[in-house]
């Protein structure tokens, strides 16, 4: 029960920014952030803009994204970029995005290092291996 007020609480934030940057609101920067991510996934909007929606369960075994979880990864990774946390992470970002020329697909890439780094930690109940995660990221650099 907990948990599901919590997730429609965070939920209900994504659908009042959207509507704010909608109605050119004033938000402040946090909401700033999370306005330009959405911008960034017009797949969603309709989502937003239909707060009924908002309760749905999106079930990866069925092939499923969760749309609040795949923003909300925007978001810490851009979190991580600017903090340089873990360390290093602001410049394979950077490079990958010279690579890229795409900081929206740069993120996703991000994003598979990160979701995988967050699953063997749920999996092994323990914290994010830092040094893994970024041993992908810069698998990914070599990649390109």
């Amino acid at each position: 029960m907990f948990y599901t007020q919590e997730r429609d609480k965070l939920r209900q934030v994504y659908a009042d920014v959207w509507r704010k940057a909608r109605n050119n609101e004033p938000m402040d920067a946090l909401e700033q952030l999370i306005a330009r991510v959405i911008e960034d996934h017009p797949e969603y909007h309709a989502l937003l803009n239909n707060e009924h929606h908002l309760a749905n369960e999106y079930l990866p075994e069925l092939g499923e994204t969760n749309p609040f979880l795949h923003m909300g990864m925007h978001l810490a990774i851009q979190e991580q970029v600017v903090t340089d946390r873990p360390a290093g992470i602001k410049a394979i970002y950077e490079a990958l995005s010279e690579k890229t020329q795409d900081f929206h697909q740069t993120e996703h890439q991000i994003m598979d290092c990160l979701a995988e780094s967050l699953w063997q930690a749920q999996k092994h109940q323990q914290p994010a291996d830092e040094q893994a995660y970024l041993t992908c990221l810069q698998n990914l650099i070599k990649e390109h």
